[in-house]
Order: structure tokens, then sequence, then C-alpha cells
């Protein structure tokens, strides 16, 4: 975790992710740098969560996530910030598909 992460917050049930970006290699082998326009992220390491879902009775959704977890999203779900020129998504835990279990 960075040390720009610790200076953003997420509130209640957002989630800071970083996306994660595997080199896409062409069929014969050629690598396309990030210049190259590619589809949006799908897949982060989470950096930071929120307080958590407030219910109706005034408590909080346990996370399903912890900080350091890979998880797969919505593609168009998060939106996009940058700090300090590093650049972050935020997302709902319900925008979450999925965590890679290793």
């Amino acid at each position: 975790m960075s040390d720009t992460a610790l200076k953003l917050q997420p509130l209640a049930d957002r989630i800071i992710v970083e996306a994660i970006s595997a080199d896409e290699v062409t069929k014969a082998g050629i690598i396309l740098p990030d210049t190259v326009d590619k589809e949006k992220p799908e897949k982060g390491r989470v950096v930071a969560l929120g307080s958590g879902k407030l219910l109706d009775n005034g408590q909080r959704l346990a996370w399903e996530v912890k900080v350091g977890d890979v998880v797969f999203f919505k593609k168009y779900a998060p939106d996009e910030i940058k700090v300090d020129d590093k650049e972050y998504l935020i997302l709902s835990e319900s925008d979450i598909l999925a965590v890679l279990v290793r």
C-alpha cells in the first residue's frame, strides 16, 4: 500500500482500488504498451475501505473484502480519480464480482 492511499479515505460502502493491468501480448508475441487504447480495467488490489454500508437498524454491514485483496469488478462501475499523480478507482462493494483466492 502506498503512502498516498493512506491519505485517501473512502466513505460508507466505497472501496479504493489500484488497477492491475496485465501487459497485453498479441498472438504474434508483440507487447502492447499502456499508450495503446485498452479496455477499462476489471481487476485491482484493494487499498482502502470505507466505514461500511449503514443498515436500516443503524449497524454497519461487515466487509467481504479486506485491504490487499485482488478483486474483479464490473468494467464500467468504478469512478477514476487521480491523487498525487497516482490513479485510483472508487467503487461500491456491490460492484465487486469476485475475490482472487490464492
